[in-house]
């Protein structure tokens, strides 16, 4: 009689030990999973109150200048979201190309780059004459495409 009171003590130990476990292990991994949502949430939110629109006029001869190899683009911010007027901010693409030598100039000053404010990129690449071409650009998730002829 008391050695079976005494295996069942121990399986009811043993079991109480694996369930405490289980609970320790469970109660880490959703503190875990609620910081990754917290922080998806936040780039989530970041990413929606980014928008940027190109302003520049696709059919104006201002926009290439084959002498200095430059495309110039005036991009407006349209979000609600400040965004930092510099590079490295912008991820841009011409004719599929990843570009890095380009500026980022406040088009009214310095200083961040507001919502309502406009900025002027100055992508330094070599175009062909009298072709179709397209600039992409990418910021916090937000992409603009610009397409113009030379």
């Amino acid at each position: 009689m008391a050695s079976v009171s005494a295996s069942h003590l121990i399986l009811f130990i043993a079991s109480m030990m694996i369930a405490a476990s289980v609970a320790g292990v469970f109660t880490d991994s959703i503190g875990q999973l609620s910081g990754a949502i917290s922080e998806q949430g936040f780039d989530v939110s970041s990413d929606v109150r980014t928008d940027v629109e190109v302003i520049s006029d696709s059919g104006s001869d201002a926009i290439y200048n084959s002498t200095s190899a430059t495309i110039t683009l005036y991009v407006k911010n349209t979000g609600t979201e400040r965004l930092a007027a510099e590079p490295g901010e912008l991820d841009v693409l011409v004719n599929g190309q990843f570009v890095t030598d380009y500026t980022v100039t406040r088009a009214d000053g310095d200083g961040d780059w507001q919502p309502g404010t406009v900025v002027r990129l100055d992508i330094q690449r070599s175009l062909a004459l009298d072709e179709d071409h397209r600039v992409q650009l990418t910021v916090n998730g937000d992409q603009e495409v610009f397409e113009f002829r030379t």
